[in-house]
């Protein structure tokens, strides 16, 4: 019994100590967004199809609620199927801390889960991101900046010309127009190759922009999908919204697998 209790302490205590992105992007959804042809259903999380492709549009699960689009009109569904909202709004957002933002005849607001309209007292306002969570900017006589990392003595000397922190023990650097990776011990792991970076999302993948496409290196700062997609956005329960090369999208998981088929359904919504 002593060593049940010690194990839960522990437990408890590495929960405590993990940045909120480690838990963001541990709660995969359980099923994925799939593109087939030009129609969406969804996908487990080994491509096989689980609700049929009968949307104009699909977004990711999140606590078993997505957006779902017919025509110009969104509306939610949950894990089954079944429809949560009516297919009425112009837009909507992913739910986030039980709540999506819509918008529904110009009007703006947010929603629970059961879908009704929330009053703006019980809206929770989005937190706020601390850049530098793992140590403090140095600032050079010329303007150039490094890091001091709060554990241990590693410091990053002030050659760059931005720094952003990527709370996994990373740093994003830029150099000129040009951006690279750092790890914790101020080593270079990506060269200052990338015309941009964007975090977001779960702050462990990082998108780059490499000669106008995108790709994601992953929580080591390897990449983890080569820069070969026109568009990407951050992750969100454990998957991404993608730009082919071809113009259409779909989605990614954390492994870079591709959750989407060109060939058209012949079945009717």
């Amino acid at each position: 019994m002593r060593q049940v209790l010690l194990l839960l302490l522990v437990s408890t205590l590495l929960a405590s100590a993990l940045p909120l992105a480690a838990w963001a992007q541990a709660a995969e959804a359980r099923l994925v967004p799939f593109r087939q042809g030009s129609q969406w259903g969804y996908a487990d999380r080994r491509g096989r199809l689980v609700l049929p492709v009968r949307y104009d549009e699909a977004g990711p699960f999140a606590d078993e609620l997505a957006w779902v689009r017919v025509g110009t009109r969104y509306g939610y569904i949950d894990g089954s199927g079944s429809p949560v909202t009516p297919v009425q709004y112009e837009r909507a957002g992913n739910f986030q801390n039980n709540q999506a933002t819509v918008t529904l005849n110009t009007e703006t607001f947010a929603i629970n889960p059961a879908g009704r309209r929330l009053p703006p007292a019980e809206v929770a306002e989005a937190a706020d991101e601390d850049p530098l969570e793992q140590g403090d900017l140095l600032r050079g006589p010329d303007g150039k900046v490094g890091f001091r990392f709060t554990i241990g003595t590693a410091r990053v000397p002030a050659i760059y010309d931005e720094i952003k922190d990527n709370y996994n023990g990373l740093l994003l650097v830029r150099l000129g127009p040009k951006w690279g990776v750092l790890d914790n011990r101020g080593k270079l792991v990506q060269p200052v190759q990338y015309d941009s970076v964007r975090r977001g999302g779960s702050s462990l993948l990082v998108a780059v922009r490499q000669n106008g496409r995108w790709g994601y290196l992953g929580p080591e700062g390897r990449r983890l999908v080569e820069p070969r997609y026109l568009q990407a956005a951050p992750f969100f329960g454990g998957v991404a919204r993608v730009q082919t090369p071809a113009g259409s999208f779909g989605y990614i998981d954390t492994e870079g697998r591709e959750f989407w088929s060109d060939t058209e359904t012949t079945s009717s919504k």
